[in-house]
């Protein structure tokens, strides 16, 4: 099978690998750092300032904080079989554990995992589980509702934006929360939803953001990689604001993004690497972070956001955390769509 990499060599072996106990997916006491070997998964470019480069910095971390041997294949295109042959890759090389870092792995993941029963399998951003198999989630929903109320409290317009790529179910639950942040804080405004298809398509994203501007958006939330790009200049050139998410967007330029929903998904994959380091990895479960971690999950505002939008945002914060409000999942509003 042919892979797509990036021109960096796609598969990355840092040291040669122990051979796996026999024990397999059963938990494990700690073993010595050196005899581990975690190999990861990055269905795009880990360059791309946002997903993918936050669950590679991740994987950097594992490698310093805990002397474990990394390897990883990045550059994969988010398609199945293509997934799946990366993933099989990776597993041939007889690694403890496999990390795919992202939810368009998952049904991949539940394949693989299933060729190489003695080899830890962890999915990150993830909601599947099986004997080898479990998922590590920064709750980005969590962070996007907070978001949604933001652009709902600040939009002038009264019509908000928001765009993402790829239909991966931890985009699609970013989109519910998002949407229901917003109608929660003004039901009166109207939002318009867009997945493109593309990730890292500037020129595409442009054109999306241009539109929803023209159609009255003044702010944009935008769930991208290395596509943001095209969105922010679109912003520039209009007096439009953007949310962003995955880092904190606001510290470099604040000027554009009022805000950004941090959902550190580093943590995720280095919370995999140190439960597998430390003999705590368990098959069959979903581990996640959310607002009650703010180093993972929280809503990163810029300067200019008044005092009074920021005590409404540590308002719902707190109720989100209490459970007093409930991040929905799921969408069933309109979508926008570029004009033929």
């Amino acid at each position: 099978m042919t892979f797509q990499p990036n021109r960096r060599q796609a598969l990355q072996a840092l040291a040669t690998l122990s051979p796996l106990a026999a024990a397999g997916c059963s938990v494990m006491a700690p073993r010595d750092p050196a005899s581990i070997t975690i190999a990861a998964l990055f269905a795009g470019n880990i360059r791309d300032q946002g997903f993918m480069q936050s669950g590679y910095e991740g994987l950097v971390q594992a490698r310093a904080s805990l002397g474990v041997t990394t390897r990883y294949l990045d550059g994969i295109a988010p398609q199945k079989e293509l997934l799946v042959a990366g993933l099989r890759q990776l597993a041939q090389a007889g690694p403890q554990m496999v990390i795919a870092h992202g939810g368009q792995n998952n049904a991949a993941a539940q394949q693989v995992a299933g060729e190489f029963p003695a080899i830890h399998f962890a999915v990150t951003q993830g909601d599947v589980t099986g004997a080898n198999l479990s998922s590590y989630e920064a709750l980005q929903e969590e962070s996007a509702w907070l978001a949604g109320a933001l652009a709902g409290l600040s939009t002038r317009s009264g019509v908000v934006g928001h765009m993402s790529g790829i239909r991966v179910r931890p985009g699609l639950k970013g989109r519910a929360a998002f949407a229901d942040g917003v109608k929660t804080a003004n039901p009166g405004a109207r939002l318009l939803t867009n997945f493109s298809g593309n990730q890292d398509d500037n020129a595409l994203s442009r054109r999306i953001a241009l539109a929803q501007m023209d159609a009255g958006a003044d702010i944009i939330f935008t769930m991208l990689n290395a596509g943001r790009d095209g969105v922010t200049q679109a912003c520039r050139e209009r007096g439009a604001r953007q949310i962003g998410n995955v880092r904190d967007w606001t510290v470099g330029d604040p000027g554009v993004f009022m805000a950004s929903a941090i959902a550190n998904v580093s943590r995720a994959v280095l919370m995999a690497a140190q439960d597998e380091a430390g003999g705590r990895w368990k098959p069959g479960v979903i581990r996640t972070l959310g607002l009650a971690d703010p180093s993972a999950v929280r809503l990163a505002m810029a300067p200019d956001v008044p005092a009074g939008l920021r005590q409404k945002i540590a308002v719902y914060t707190d109720a989100i955390i209490a459970g007093k409000i409930a991040v929905p999942d799921s969408y069933a509003g309109p979508e926008f769509m570029l004009a033929a």
